[in-house]
């Protein structure tokens, strides 16, 4: 089993910057990938940004590109999303999750959420 505790989130203003972290513990080398979900209300949830554990290019959700980096620390058990020119549209629930199999979307694991509220 693999535990995700996320922290970071809040309240900006557009154009302000936001840092989202996520914490792995228990079983987490049968981590293959990590990285964090959105979803807003009335919208489908979004795939937003994914990084392997052993490295490669990370993905991003094109609504991103650019303006969001996902990152890892040298343990690789803890992700960092930062989020910089945030725009009211990313205003949604972040979820860290984590995949034990190649595709990163087919997330096993996730962490409780948090907010991300930009204001115009």
């Amino acid at each position: 089993q693999v535990q995700l505790v996320e922290s970071g989130g809040g309240s900006v203003q557009a154009g302000g910057s936001l840092r989202l972290s996520c914490v792995a513990s228990g079983s987490t080398y049968s981590i293959s990938c990590m990285g964090w979900f959105r979803q807003a209300p009335g919208k489908e949830r979004e795939g937003v940004a994914f990084i392997y554990t052993d490295g490669g290019s990370p993905y991003y959700a094109d609504s991103v590109k650019g303006r969001f980096t996902i990152s890892q620390d040298n343990a690789k058990t803890t992700k960092y999303l930062q989020m910089n020119s945030l725009e009211p549209e990313d205003t949604a629930m972040y979820y860290c999750a984590a995949s034990t199999r190649v595709q990163c979307r087919d997330a096993k694991y996730w962490g409780q959420g948090t907010q991300v509220t930009v204001s115009s």
